[in-house]
């Protein structure tokens, strides 16, 4: 039965939904539909950057702005998103976020001019923050604990779906119509995924509201205390870096891939090109395994091999047999979502107060990575070609595995 108010907890004694049981198949199942909802209206543009570019008459790297400004207005919003939802609920506050975003997501393609597209984007941005920034801490409070990791790499895993399933559409639809058309029609999709979620998903019964002075109740800590405390530990800290360095060096390598694959030596059409995304069927794999390879062999581990995973796989990229450029990506995305899989279920738990506010603190990071450098990757793009790309990224990807090796190293008892 469903506590009488959708934000309290039903039980002091609430240890989360077990393995198997019927809510904690709906509660995945819901977190799928909000990650397609907020994933694929996201990202949908990158699959025609280069229609955009040509459209609008601008460079490879201001197209790239269209992704960039929403992922800024995404990491904007996470922490305000994380203080809606300690008062008024994590199912509540996903919600309202979701809706909003698929509002704006039907309307902002067709917008007149750049700089309205540029805005409209943000503001869907900062909207649709509501879901990553809640949907880890929602986890943590309902899935039982020796299940969190899996349950974690099970929802990024619908993540990936959602991605893939926003540039698969848009980029045949536009090969037919034109951009806007291709980018509405995924919002039409994420419409039907967000009814989906607030049908689906359980109402919380491990969450216990509170006001907006953010004061946690057994230690009695302000916001501003709980983000100074999880900004001072240098695991977080290291956390965070991976966040913000591989995502900006993931998001940069998709961006300008599909520019690449248009021009010599591959020559690909829009439709081929789009189909590249499946390659994040890798990802969906890789970020489901990788929470339950880090429950048997620990989170260091399996974070250092996925980065590995992905340094060599963007290195494979440089070739011009197009048939190792795909390896090449397959092992990148794979790679890169093992990692933020590990990366951010380990935030959840490093965290020894402000749980939320840490996981607000790994997406602001993710995300602000992602806005950073999806747009540096196209002044490095056009400045050296692929290559330029190519070193970019592994260059993130190696100060983060620096980064794991030298702080993220387990520690040792006694």
């Amino acid at each position: 039965m469903a506590p009488a108010h959708p934000g309290r907890a039903e039980s002091t004694n609430w240890i989360g939904h077990a393995h198997g049981s019927s809510d904690y198949r709906k509660l995945l199942a819901g977190l799928f539909f909000a990650g397609i909802a907020t994933f694929a209206q996201l990202y949908s543009p990158q699959a025609v950057l280069a229609h955009i570019a040509v459209d609008i008459g601008v460079s490879a790297a201001d197209a790239a702005l269209v992704i960039s400004a929403s992922t800024l207005g995404l990491a904007i919003g996470v922490i305000p998103w994380s203080l809606v939802a300690d008062r008024h609920g994590r199912v509540r506050a996903m919600s309202i976020a979701v809706i909003a975003a698929t509002v704006f997501g039907l309307l902002v393609p067709f917008a007149p001019t750049f700089s309205l597209l540029l805005t409209g984007r943000f503001v869907e941005g900062l909207m649709l923050g509501g879901v990553p920034a809640i949907a880890v801490a929602y986890l943590s409070e309902e899935i039982e604990p020796r299940h969190a990791a899996r349950a974690a790499g099970t929802y990024v895993a619908g993540t990936t779906i959602g991605g893939l399933l926003g540039r698969l559409v848009a980029g045949p639809v536009t090969e037919l119509t034109n951009w806007r058309v291709g980018v509405f029609t995924v919002g039409v999709l994420c419409a039907i995924a967000a009814v989906l979620f607030i049908l689906l998903i359980p109402a919380p019964r491990g969450f216990v509201p509170r006001r907006f002075e953010l004061r946690d109740p057994g230690t009695d800590l302000s916001l501003i205390m709980l983000l100074r405390a999880n900004l001072r530990s240098p695991r977080l800290l290291a956390l965070y870096a991976q966040g913000f360095l591989l995502m900006g060096g993931f998001v940069a390598l998709y961006n300008y891939l599909g520019f690449r694959l248009a021009h010599e030596p591959f020559n690909l059409p829009q439709a081929l090109i789009s189909l590249v995304f499946v390659a994040y069927l890798a990802g969906t794999w890789s970020s489901a395994q990788a929470g339950i390879l880090a429950a048997r062999y620990g989170r260091w581990s399996v974070l250092l091999s996925s980065l590995a995973c992905m340094i060599a796989g963007v290195l494979l990229t440089l070739s011009t047999v197009l048939v190792v450029v795909l390896i090449g990506v397959l092992l990148a995305t794979a790679g890169f979502f093992a990692a933020h899989a590990v990366a951010s279920g380990w935030t959840g738990a490093a965290a020894t107060v402000g749980r939320a506010q840490a996981s607000s603190l790994y997406n602001l990071s993710y995300y602000a990575g992602s806005s950073l450098f999806g747009w540096l990757g196209g002044v490095f793009f056009v400045q050296w070609g692929w290559a330029g790309t190519v070193a970019l990224v592994v260059g993130l990807a190696v100060v983060a595995a620096g980064l794991t090796a030298a702080v993220l190293r387990p520690q040792r008892v006694g």
